[in-house]
């Protein structure tokens, strides 16, 4: 392998995306979790370096007017990006790097590779359903009412871009959605074989 995998992995909230990752990484341990530049504040037990790369808002936007992300988005008022050093960085000590990110970023990170050879490998994530996804985001027991209705209704806006990614899983029986992207990760980078 002549640098590191990249594969992006988007899902609406609570398909089950992060529980996913969490379980192929431990089962996986030559990849590793992007890590994200960010304005919100370190919340409790947050390490910068570690869950994020704590920074200014003005000193996030001095970086995307350099270029400095592959992608970046503003979410509820703070910025979010992938930078594109420590990417680099990863790919060339030929680490895997699984990018979890939205479909808007996705995009993004596809028109940054001219070379189509080199665009990075992308899974979306489904519930079998709407209507389970509102029972699983009422099980959780985090949110309102009105947060449920917001997250449902960006959930069928997201949904509708699972077609941009190159495989889809619907995350009915966690098992075999994880089974589903071992096997798609094989699939992609069969082993001898260089990206």
């Amino acid at each position: 392998m002549s640098e590191g995998r990249l594969l992006m992995i988007a899902a609406p909230s609570g398909a089950g995306k992060s529980s996913l990752v969490s379980a192929f990484l431990a089962r996986h341990p030559d990849w590793t979790l992007s890590i994200s530049t960010t304005t919100r504040p370190p919340r409790p037990g947050e390490q910068h370096g570690r869950e994020y790369f704590f920074t200014s808002s003005e000193a996030f936007i001095r970086q995307r007017n350099a270029g400095e992300f592959l992608e970046w988005a503003e979410v509820h008022g703070n910025f979010y990006g992938t930078s594109r050093e420590w990417i680099q960085s990863q790919r060339a000590a030929r680490r895997s790097v699984i990018l979890e990110i939205d479909w808007q970023g996705a995009r993004q990170i596809r028109e940054t590779f001219s070379d189509p050879g080199r665009v990075p490998r992308s899974v979306f994530i489904l519930p079998p359903s709407l209507s389970e996804l509102e029972a699983r985001l009422r099980a959780r027991g985090q949110d309102t009412e009105e947060v449920i209705q917001r997250r449902l209704a960006a959930a069928a806006e997201e949904m509708s871009h699972a077609e941009e990614f190159d495989y889809v899983i619907i995350n009915q029986d966690f098992s075999v959605a994880l089974r589903d992207l071992e096997a798609f990760v094989s699939r992609s980078w069969p082993a001898g074989a260089s990206d």
